[in-house]
């Protein structure tokens, strides 16, 4: 069974707490990125502090301080022996570890963790040290023995990868009863030395995704998560077993797509980067606000995985990469304060151990029933006999007694003597060479417990449960029919009451439904309109409004025109209704008139204001001003 051991318990730690141990290391300083020639915004101060221009002021700064602080000028080898190396010793005790980079594309994070040839990274150094460990521990301890595994994933586009079986598909994140994430499907390699580690990563490194920017020419678009699993086993009992697990974390940076010029496939890429690492912002602030709030792990598959690194129970150390150029100071601003909020979270670490129960096996119980055998059947007994183990185990039962009759006060030999008498009216004679030996009847009645008492206490618990489960079913028999009995009764009632309202409808509706009347009477005619000639701006002699009117012949039936009768002699040009005929009119004005009326118009739309240009007909403001305005633009108008 699995335990949990404090850390003070282990062999490797004093404290019950460990915080996130944060270290900030500076790109040197390019000038092919500085395009204006500004240097650099950002310098450090000692080894735990560094400064950064304030953007709102250029002339103040503002300071930051860390657990580690690595310059320009800092080699691989100082980053890992300063920030990585203190934490490795945990993972040989059952602990969890965790390393990952952070930072803005193009700061050098994998850089940090892989590195080259040259200059190794991180992630090989790690590794390299866990196998030292293990040789150093397996010196120093004889009864100890030790395996190392390796697997290797990424994230792409929110899907979990395999990269060393490259064919598989999105593999789901899953939580054992202890609260340990696993991964189900995923490839795990042993390894036996560096050597073994050096032939499956290289490999499965050029399978992690990869693409061209305009900021950086290799720009990784998955985050990558190495996981080392080392397994420590007692050969002897009680056979404990520690595991501990060590992360080596590559995040992708987060990116600015005006600045990386990313579309299509790379869009999208750096949509789920950016995503999973504001998650991961959410989860830091919601575990430095505590007060047991909800901290948001699932929201992404990175955060799912960093839970035990965030808050829960491994040594974490977070290494955050920037860049000094003017052109990368909004995102090394925003990664200096998520360092700043990372490092006061704090891990609770404990030692992962299981314990092997100790069992006894199919072939020990064989021999051992096959000698108790062998040994009554040397003692000429016969195995049938019924009353052969009662009589063997007579003699043990009257010693006990004696011996409770002795401690209990009473006389010895009135007991032993009642003892004789209920032993010869209850059990058959004995044999006088049968009087075995005392361990050997200690090792029979234990065996008679072992064998009696597990069955039978099996069967008073069977019992138990059936009669519990008969007086469940009993009162669940008794409150069906306590419900159905309820439902009838309501049912009687709903019956009663539509009963009720049918006679109710019944007595209302003796008379006939009503039904609308269709109205007989002829429906008014509806008033026509009348239109008024178009207005000018001067008033015209009534003798030149003379209209000629003929019947027209090409109307619809079913629309009935306007008719219009301006009739001579009349003063005020008033306009007469037609009469109600169904002959059908036409107008047509004078062609004189009607010229004169387009030339005012015309002249009204060059030259006329808003005011003048709504006085038209179908003209409003809206149209005025779209007039006015392609007037201005076009000139003019030469006809109407």
């Amino acid at each position: 069974m699995a335990q949990r051991v404090s850390v003070n318990d282990g062999a490797a730690g004093s404290k019950r707490t460990s915080r996130v141990r944060v270290a900030v290391r500076l790109r040197p300083y390019l000038d092919k990125q500085d395009e204006k020639g500004e240097g650099p915004c950002v310098r450090g101060l000692g080894p735990q502090k560094l400064e950064i221009i304030n953007w709102r002021n250029a002339t103040e700064t503002l300071q930051y301080q860390f657990d580690v602080f690595h310059g320009e000028q800092t080699t691989q080898q100082e980053v890992f022996l300063t920030s990585v190396k203190p934490i490795l010793p945990h993972i040989l005790n059952g602990q969890n570890a965790s390393v990952f980079a952070y930072g803005p594309t193009g700061a050098g994070k994998t850089h940090t963790m892989l590195g080259s040839q040259e200059q190794p990274g991180i992630i090989p150094r790690a590794v390299k040290e866990v196998f030292k460990l293990v040789d150093v521990q397996e010196k120093e301890q004889d009864g100890w023995e030790y395996s190392v595994g390796m697997s290797y994933l990424e994230i792409y586009n929110e899907k979990v990868l395999d990269l060393l079986s490259p064919g598989s598909q999105d593999l789901p994140i899953r939580e054992d009863k202890d609260r340990n994430i696993l991964i189900p499907g995923l490839t795990r390699t042993p390894l036996l030395s560096f050597t073994d580690f050096d032939t499956h990563f290289i490999p499965a490194s050029l399978n992690r995704t990869t693409a061209s920017t305009k900021i950086n020419q290799r720009s990784s678009r998955s985050h990558a998560i190495l996981l080392i699993k080392v397994v420590k086993s007692q050969r002897g009992p009680p056979h404990r077993q520690q595991t501990g697990k060590l992360y080596l974390v590559d995040l992708a940076g987060s990116e600015d797509n005006r600045r990386t010029g990313n579309q299509g496939i790379r869009l999208k890429e750096s949509g789920a980067i950016n995503l999973s690492l504001f998650t991961l912002s959410k989860v830091v602030d919601a575990l430095n606000a505590g007060a047991g709030g909800r901290v948001p792990y699932r929201d992404s598959k990175l955060t799912r995985l960093l839970q035990d690194s965030l808050g829960g129970s491994a040594h974490s150390v977070m290494i955050t990469n920037i860049a000094p150029e003017y052109r990368y100071y909004f995102d090394t601003f925003s990664a200096l304060n998520f360092a700043a909020k990372s490092k006061q979270i704090v891990n609770r670490p404990f030692v992962r151990e299981t314990v092997l129960a100790p069992t006894i096996g199919k072939q020990c119980s064989f021999m051992f029933f096959f000698f108790l055998f062998s040994f009554l059947f040397v003692n000429n007994r016969v195995c049938n006999d019924d009353n052969f183990i009662p009589s063997l185990l007579a003699p043990l039962k009257r010693a006990r007694e004696e011996q409770e009759a002795g401690g209990s006060g009473e006389p010895q030999n009135k007991k032993s003597k009642e003892g004789k008498k209920a032993e010869r009216s209850s059990s058959p004679p004995v044999h006088p060479h049968s009087s075995p030996d005392s361990s050997v009847l200690d090792r029979l009645l234990a065996l008679e417990k072992m064998m009696m008492g597990s069955a039978e206490r099996e069967r008073l618990n069977l019992l138990k449960t059936v009669a519990q489960s008969r007086k469940e079913i009993q009162m669940l028999k008794e409150k069906q029919k306590e419900l159905e009995d309820k439902a009838n009764m309501l049912n009687k009632q709903n019956e009663t009451v539509e009963k009720e309202s049918k006679d109710a409808l019944l007595f209302k509706t003796n008379l006939p439904p009503l039904h609308r009347k269709q109205s007989t009477a002829a429906k008014p005619r509806k008033q026509q309109a009348v239109v008024t000639p178009l207005q000018v701006s001067q008033v015209q002699p009534l003798q030149q409004c003379a209209v000629v009117c003929k019947p027209s012949q090409f109307l619809d039936k079913k629309k009935k025109r306007i008719q219009i009768e301006v009739c001579e002699g009349k003063e005020n040009g008033g306009v007469d209704r037609p009469p109600a005929d169904d002959v059908n009119w036409e107008s047509h004005l004078d062609s004189a008139l009607l010229e004169q009326s387009r030339k005012t118009i015309l002249q009204t739309l060059n030259s006329g204001s808003l005011k003048d240009l709504k006085s038209l007909q179908l003209i409003g403001d809206k149209k005025a001003k779209l007039i006015m305005g392609w007037r201005e633009i076009h000139g003019d108008f030469t006809q109407v």
